[in-house]
């Protein structure tokens, strides 16, 4: 039987101060990026999973097309309200929260706040305490511009291609130095250790096997912390995985969903896979 690639539809709608991308239909997958990152780092999750499911991309406010006003904060506390009303807008009663990196720390936020609100928790290269004084460090040291360069590229593996370095370069200087300041310095405070515990919702975290940013231990501290909560790493990736290895990635993130109960159908061609995806990286 012949498969036709079918490329879904994508909506923007911004909401206060988020600018949102929406594509497919059926259960919600609420993606939330990382620092000085965008929602077009989920592209390839967009791809595959809006085929079955309600893709909803967030762009935090100051982060890619989200505006970026001067008269309001920019700490995780902020984005964990900023998320809930995208929720609320939405009419969303429970949804998938996935969350890279910085985004994977206000998702655990948020779990702790709005439990009620979840189905499950996917946290994607991510801590649960923070990273900030080296970038700040390297800031002060080198301009902002360049430090976030920096960060971008250590958070690939030495496998990715030039052209992937670069646009994600040119993704991440797109969030003005006063927003990325402000969160960077609320990461720095940031500690869920004492309350992972407390995060009952079933949960997958997923580590790149290269990740420098938030190395793989990070991710079994954030397993063991949460009960019921699993841990898979993805080969030939660093703290990006799922732009790294997609195919790896996606089939990690199917299997999981998979798993839980009344979500509907899941893309096609994804199977069980062991706790390490073994699929190599694409060329």
């Amino acid at each position: 039987m012949t498969t036709a690639t079918t490329v879904m539809p994508t909506r923007g709608v911004t909401i206060g101060d988020t600018f949102v991308r929406i594509s497919g239909q059926g259960f919600p997958l609420v993606f939330v990026h990382g620092f000085t990152t965008t929602s077009e780092f989920w592209r390839e999750q967009a791809e595959e999973f809006s085929k079955a499911y309600r893709v909803i991309r967030i762009n935090l406010p100051g982060h890619g097309a989200s505006p970026a006003p001067t008269s309001r904060s920019y700490c995780l506390e902020d984005f964990v309200e900023d998320v809930a009303r995208v929720f609320r807008e939405l009419s969303i009663e429970k949804a998938v929260l996935i969350g890279l990196s910085m985004g994977g720390i206000v998702a655990q936020k948020f779990a702790l706040k709005y439990p009620h609100l979840l189905k499950a928790l996917v946290l994607v290269d991510t801590t649960s305490h923070g990273i900030g004084p080296a970038l700040l460090a390297n800031a002060d040291k080198r301009g902002f511009k360049k430090a976030v360069e920096d960060l971008s590229d250590i958070s690939f593996s030495s496998s990715a291609s030039p052209a992937l370095l670069e646009w994600a370069r040119r993704e991440v200087i797109q969030t003005p130095e006063f927003v990325a300041r402000a969160a960077v310095r609320s990461l720095n405070d940031a500690d869920t250790r004492g309350s992972l515990s407390q995060i009952k919702v079933p949960t997958l975290v997923i580590a790149g096997e290269e990740d420098v940013v938030t190395p793989p231990q990070e991710s079994e501290i954030l397993a063991r912390g949460i009960s019921d909560s699993s841990l898979a790493l993805v080969p030939g990736a660093g703290h990006f995985s799922m732009l790294e290895n997609p195919v790896a990635f996606n089939r990690v993130l199917g299997r999981f969903l998979d798993g839980l109960p009344a979500l509907g159908r899941r893309p096609r061609g994804m199977q069980s896979n062991a706790t390490r995806a073994s699929d190599p990286a694409p060329g």
